[in-house]
C-alpha cells in the first residue's frame, strides 16, 4: 500500500512545473541561508569547494560548485575510461542484446535510452555503467576520455526520482526522465554520457562554451541537484576493471576500465 501511495504522489510531483519552482527558489538570494544547513545535513565536504561557504550567492550556486585544483586525480592512462563523476555504482554490465539488465530489477532497452538514435546499434553489446549522484556529493560532470564531441542530443521528459525508491518502484525512470547524451569519439569507438534528469532539479546545463575537443577530466556538464549519469560503450571497445561492481563508490577521474586498442 504504501509503495502504491508514494509511487501515486511521485506520479503528481514529477512535472517540470513543480521542479521550475524548486528550481527558482534554489536559484533566488533567499536560499542562501540555507546554505550551511544544507552542507552540515549532507555531511559536504566543504573545504573541497573552491570557495568559502559565505562567497556563495544561492543554494544553487553551491550545488553546483567547483572543486578547488588538485581535489580529484585524473587517470592518466590514454586508454584508460575515466568515472564522469563522484558516484554510487548502482548498475554495471554487459549489454545483452541492447538491454540493460536488472538496474534495481528493471530492465532498460539501448534504443529507449537513447531515444531511437541510429548510434543504438553500435551499443547493443557494449557496457554500461549507472552512476548515482546523492546530494551528499559533488555534482559537476566531467568528460571520461580523450576524444570529440561528434552529437549532443537533448531529450525532454519527466523528472522523476533517482533514488533508490525511483529505480526500484516507478516505471523504467532513466529513460522517462529528460535527458542530455554526449556522443565522444575516440580511438578505440564511442562512449555515450546519458545525463538523466531528477526529481526536483531545474536544468542540467552544459559548461559554456561548448567545444568539439574533448580532453579527459574538463568540465562538460552539470545538475542544478542530484541525478544520475549512465556512462555507455560500443560494442567489444571496453574491458571493465576486475572490481567494478554495483555498490562502489567512485571518485571524478578514477579509473573505470580500459578501452581496447584498434
Amino acid at each position: 500500500m504504501w509503495t502504491w501511495l508514494f509511487r501515486a504522489m511521485t506520479e503528481l510531483t514529477s512535472r517540470k512545473s513543480i521542479s521550475r519552482l524548486t528550481g527558482g527558489f534554489a536559484q533566488s538570494a533567499v536560499s542562501r541561508k540555507l546554505i550551511p544547513r544544507f552542507a552540515k545535513m549532507y555531511n559536504i565536504k566543504v573545504e573541497e569547494a573552491e570557495k568559502p561557504l559565505h562567497q556563495y550567492a544561492t543554494l544553487n550556486e553551491f550545488f553546483t560548485r567547483r572543486l578547488k585544483p588538485g581535489m580529484r586525480a585524473i587517470d592518466q592512462d590514454p586508454a584508460g575510461l575515466a568515472s564522469p563523476v563522484d558516484a554510487l555504482i548502482t548498475g554495471c554490465g554487459p549489454i545483452e542484446a541492447g538491454t540493460i539488465l536488472n538496474v534495481k530489477g528493471q530492465d532498460y532497452t539501448i534504443e529507449e535510452l537513447l531515444n531511437r538514435s541510429p548510434r543504438t546499434e553500435n551499443y547493443k553489446h557494449g557496457y554500461y555503467a549507472v552512476l548515482y549522484l546523492s546530494p551528499t556529493d559533488y555534482h559537476r560532470i566531467h568528460v571520461p576520455v580523450d576524444g570529440i564531441a561528434e552529437e549532443r542530443e537533448h531529450i525532454p521528459g519527466k523528472v522523476y526520482p533517482v533514488n533508490e525508491f525511483g529505480l526500484r518502484h516507478m516505471r523504467r525512470v532513466l529513460s522517462r526522465n529528460e535527458r542530455l547524451v554526449t556522443y565522444i569519439r575516440h580511438n578505440a569507438g564511442e562512449v555515450a554520457v546519458v545525463k538523466v534528469g531528477a526529481m526536483n532539479v531545474s536544468s542540467i546545463r552544459y559548461v559554456e562554451p561548448q567545444t568539439r575537443e574533448m580532453v579527459k577530466g574538463a568540465d562538460l556538464a552539470y545538475f542544478e541537484f542530484g541525478s544520475t549519469v549512465v556512462l555507455l560503450t560500443e560494442d567489444d571497445t571496453f574491458i571493465p576493471r576486475s572490481d567494478l561492481k554495483v555498490g562502489l563508490r567512485v571518485k571524478m577521474g578514477e579509473k573505470l576500465g580500459q578501452l581496447r586498442s584498434n
